[in-house]
């Protein structure tokens, strides 16, 4: 018997721990007329053809990564549901990493003005981030994920043998949203995964297991208690305004996981020289994600370029940039009206 964690957002739904992923979607959709399948090409070979009841499934192939998540892939999407007569009683299903489920999310929310939807993700950044939570998008030639809405997912189907498939990269990206939750509410995490390698990790899937379970409920409790980020939901985005920037001056070329390891190091230098955290809590973020291969340094980038990709940042409030800090792991808090030499300062120690 699968576990289950309980969100609690605009509507009440389960993530599911699920030992086979294959049963749980089946039970899920066999009373259902259409399920839209929106998945990648080399997923959809692993996916096979699915059957539940009477249930008819249409593949949506989308392209693999961000290219999947533009308004042009919207649009065919939407197409497709039109084609195939999909009604508001019909089922979309997301099967693939954060970006499949964030464009699957979002073209159930705004297809007939919203249709329900099941987030299978295969990643670890989709299952402890992007499926969980509700927020759906897609990403503008300006930057990423500034469109979208919340709509949350009928249910979340977590199960873990989808990660035996990832290359050491990806999986590594992935565990970079862990190490946030870690630092965002529960500094548990990073005991666990103090002196751990990519190897140490992949051999031990109980511990895989629970740093999901923990990340997850983490989510869980942010999202139930500020759904439409008006406050506290922003505390899951720590690391991300500088990410976010770098990911997108790379075009996409670093995993988000990647750009998020980068962003907290910008921070962890950031909040040291602002006098925010202890020379403690600045090591630790270096140690335990560079134990995990990730980086910490962008020398590619320049910064003038770099901060105005900041300023399409959503925490922005008119022309002042906002951070979501830590004073310690577990307690967050919010910086704005940075001098502007305080960050070029930040930046050019990730730039070395």
């Amino acid at each position: 018997m699968s576990e289950k964690i309980t969100v609690s957002a605009e509507r009440t739904y389960d993530v599911l721990l699920a030992a086979d992923w294959r049963s749980s979607l089946r039970e899920l959709t066999h009373n259902k007329v259409r399920c839209a399948i929106v998945t990648t090409q080399s997923m959809k070979e692993r996916i096979g053809n699915l059957e539940a009841g009477d249930c008819e499934f249409t593949y949506c192939v989308i392209p693999d990564g961000e290219e999947g998540k533009s308004p042009a892939v919207l649009m065919q999407l939407w197409n497709w549901l039109a084609a195939a007569g999909f009604t508001r009683s019909d089922l979309i299903v997301g099967i693939g990493g954060g970006a499949v489920t964030d464009i699957a999310g979002f073209a159930a929310a705004t297809y007939l003005r919203g249709i329900d939807w099941i987030a299978v993700p295969t990643s670890v950044a989709g299952a402890v981030d992007a499926a969980v939570g509700g927020k759906t998008g897609a990403n503008l030639d300006y930057g990423k994920n500034l469109i979208g809405s919340f709509h949350s997912p009928l249910n979340v189907i977590v199960d873990i043998s989808w990660f035996d498939s990832l290359s050491d990269r990806d999986f590594a990206a992935g565990l970079a949203e862990v190490v946030k939750c870690g630092f965002i509410k529960d500094p548990e995490i990073l005991s666990l995964m103090a002196g751990c390698t990519i190897a140490n990790l992949r051999a031990d899937q109980g511990l895989v297991s629970d740093l999901v379970k923990r990340s997850i409920q983490v989510k869980a409790d942010v999202v139930g208690a500020d759904f439409t980020e008006s406050y506290l939901r922003e505390t899951l985005n720590y690391g991300h305004t500088f990410g976010h920037a770098v990911e997108k001056h790379a075009k996409y070329s670093l995993r988000h996981g990647e750009c998020v390891s980068i962003g907290m190091a910008f921070m962890a230098h950031l909040q040291l020289a602002q006098g925010l955290i202890s020379q403690e809590v600045h090591d630790l973020h270096f140690s335990i994600l560079s134990s995990l291969d990730l980086p910490v340094t962008y020398s590619q980038g320049d910064w003038l370029e770099l901060k105005a990709l900041m300023s399409m940042d959503k925490k922005v409030r008119g022309n002042t940039l906002r951070f979501v800090t830590i004073t310690e792991p577990g307690k967050c808090d919010r910086l704005e009206g940075v001098a502007d030499s305080a960050l070029y300062e930040a930046y050019g120690k990730v730039s070395l």
